[in-house]
């Protein structure tokens, strides 16, 4: 179970002083859960992610993970807890085959045949042919999409009790996109794992166990799927305003 108390985070803004991005966040989300953030951009949903991570350092509060207080431990420190980030703009690796990054997030030699086998099955899962790819360089030769889903193959791979994908959709076509989903809900299913994404994709948050809406900063709304989306579908104008004003800046 992960726990944010209180969690505040600020930058600063120049001559304008401190810039406060996110606002007393307190948020607990289970094991074995898909959570969903989503809400207006600039509402601080990749921000919290990357604090969640281990990226960002909050201003102000605690995280604590199965009772364990992680907020003074970097992000290699909360991977070895089981804490896996899969980012919005996936980074390349000139001179790195594909296989090679699967091997290291599963930990396993990438020129065993049986566990070769199995890193190529994570490319299946995501829409790729493993023949094709798992020789590749993750250079330049891959398209944004195809990073992309290797990135989702390798998050996959390294079995993270926490998972968490930032926009995972971007830059895949329709065919992946459905994959996606039949990944997200075979993760869920695994005992303990789970998953958090940052998404505007209807058809992901209807696959949610949960919804997390963030706007200006707070937390607007966090409850069950069946509760949250039709509020979330049926909102006109300024709908995710913290103040709940229609037409407000």
């Amino acid at each position: 179970m992960l726990q944010l108390k209180n969690i505040s985070f600020s930058v600063s803004d120049g001559i304008a002083g401190e810039k406060e991005i996110l606002q007393d966040i307190n948020l607990t989300i289970d094991d074995s859960k898909l959570v969903v953030i989503t809400g207006p951009n600039g509402g601080g949903k990749s921000t919290l992610v990357k604090i969640i991570a281990g990226i960002e350092k909050p201003t102000s509060g605690r995280i604590i993970l199965d009772g364990q207080d992680i907020t003074d431990l970097d992000i290699t420190e909360r991977a070895k807890l089981g804490i896996s980030f899969a980012f919005q703009q996936p980074v390349r690796f000139k001179g790195l085959r594909v296989c090679d990054l699967l091997a290291l997030a599963a930990g396993v030699d990438a020129e065993n045949k049986e566990e070769h086998d199995a890193l190529c099955s994570y490319l299946h899962q995501v829409g790729l042919c493993a023949r094709e790819y798992i020789d590749r360089e993750l250079d330049s030769s891959l398209s944004g999409g195809e990073i992309k889903r290797i990135e989702i193959a390798m998050t996959m791979a390294r079995n993270a009790r926490l998972a968490i994908f930032d926009e995972p959709e971007a830059g895949i076509d329709l065919w992946s996109f459905n994959n996606l989903i039949d990944v997200f809900e075979n993760m869920r299913q695994e005992r303990e794992r789970s998953i958090l994404v940052i998404s505007h994709q209807e058809r992901i948050l209807e696959v949610a166990d949960e919804i997390i809406v963030l706007s200006k900063g707070q937390l607007v709304h966090h409850g069950a799927r069946e509760d949250v989306l039709p509020e979330l579908l049926g909102q006109q104008g300024c709908g995710f305003c913290p103040h709940h004003r229609k037409g407000c800046e």
